[in-house]
């Protein structure tokens, strides 16, 4: 990129209670291949109870003077949308594009690099008018542990991913729910940056709300996010909930993310008991295809992973992830707006 006058990017980093995983991910972020002196890194802590302050100010304090800097900002709001916010408030004047980074994810040494060459090409086609790309996410580096082996499997079925930050696609196309987005900074201004009613789902209703200002959004494969996700069944059943009450906060805003598939689990039950109390004789038939179908799903894994636990763990997985999601959705209705995060613990995404 010696010919390119490259744009300033800051990389935006929400952090609350990552003490196993912050370090990792700020590495990555200094060991891009893009010019130091045009790449920053914002840590917004939201008042973390666990080392994670202190590992960033160790981190900054011995890092190598050829890297890009990195600054430590309290965040009083805690949550994600607050800090990116507040972080939108403070970047230099100079800076272009923000990037969407969390602190238990990392990155290739080329991200950053990538990304600012797919968007500048964008932008060229698009009038300037691409407010977003978004990545692939990926399995995070290094063994995974049993259960946490079968999620990642889960979140790679077409029953489990739906059309969010981990539905596979290949290539640069151009999308409604990009995924760790380097952001316009200009597109950011014209919407007012995030939403912060909305704890969980803020990408999905800027997403919507850049579209409706006219701004395209694009995701590309070229690079992606190696993200830690949960690592058991207890975690993975309270961030379903989570997003299912979120989903419904976020319809009730934008009724076009309406998606029939998110609510089949619920037709699926309704339609078995109104057969149970017609005294239909094969009431239970569409519980046992359900069944069925996520049983031939763990079989094809244990497959393809060569891992006979994938016959059992990922039918599992699936059944709490679309029984969870449909109780929240549901709950979403009339219950009161509250975190249920589960990262408001130490280490709560790893447990």
């Amino acid at each position: 990129m010696a010919d390119i006058i490259n744009p300033m990017v800051v990389s935006v980093v929400p952090v609350l209670n990552e003490e196993s995983t912050i370090i990792q991910c700020l590495s990555s972020l200094c060991q891009q291949t893009y010019p130091n002196n045009l790449h920053r890194i914002f840590v917004l802590d939201g008042g973390s109870t666990d080392a994670t302050k202190q590992l960033v100010e160790k981190f900054i304090s011995n890092k190598s003077a050829n890297t890009p800097e990195i600054t430590i900002i309290e965040n009083p709001g805690k949550y994600v949308a607050e800090a990116r916010n507040l972080a939108l408030q403070m970047v230099p004047e100079e800076t272009e594009y923000m990037l969407e980074i969390i602190g238990h994810c990392s990155v290739s040494e080329n991200h950053v690099e990538t990304l600012v060459k797919t968007m500048t090409e964008l932008q060229k086609s698009n009038d300037n008018l691409v407010g977003a790309l978004g990545v692939k996410v990926d399995t995070r580096e290094g063994e995974l542990g049993l259960v946490e082996s079968w999620i990642e499997s889960s979140l790679s079925s077409p029953l489990a991913s739906g059309n969010g930050q981990f539905e596979n696609f290949s290539g640069t196309e151009e999308t409604k729910v990009p995924a760790f987005c380097l952001h316009s900074r200009k597109a950011l201004d014209d919407v007012g940056g995030w939403d912060t009613s909305f704890i969980t789902s803020q990408d999905s209703d800027l997403s919507m709300r850049l579209l409706n200002a006219g701004y395209h959004l694009y995701r590309t494969d070229e690079v992606s996010v190696k993200m830690v996700k949960r690592t058991s069944f207890i975690s993975w059943t309270k961030m379903g909930f989570r997003y299912g009450f979120w989903r419904t906060k976020l319809i009730k805003k934008h009724h076009k993310r309406a998606s029939l598939r998110e609510f089949l689990p619920w037709f699926g039950l309704l339609i078995t008991v109104g057969l149970y109390f017609i005294d239909q004789e094969f009431w239970y038939l569409p519980g046992m295809l359900y069944l069925i179908v996520l049983g031939l799903e763990g079989f094809r894994f244990a497959i393809q992973k060569r891992d006979a636990t994938m016959a059992v763990g990922v039918p599992i997985s699936i059944i709490l992830l679309h029984a969870s999601f449909s109780i929240g959705l549901l709950y979403g209705i009339f219950g009161k707006t509250r975190s249920f995060n589960d990262r408001e613990t130490n280490n709560g995404n790893l447990n």
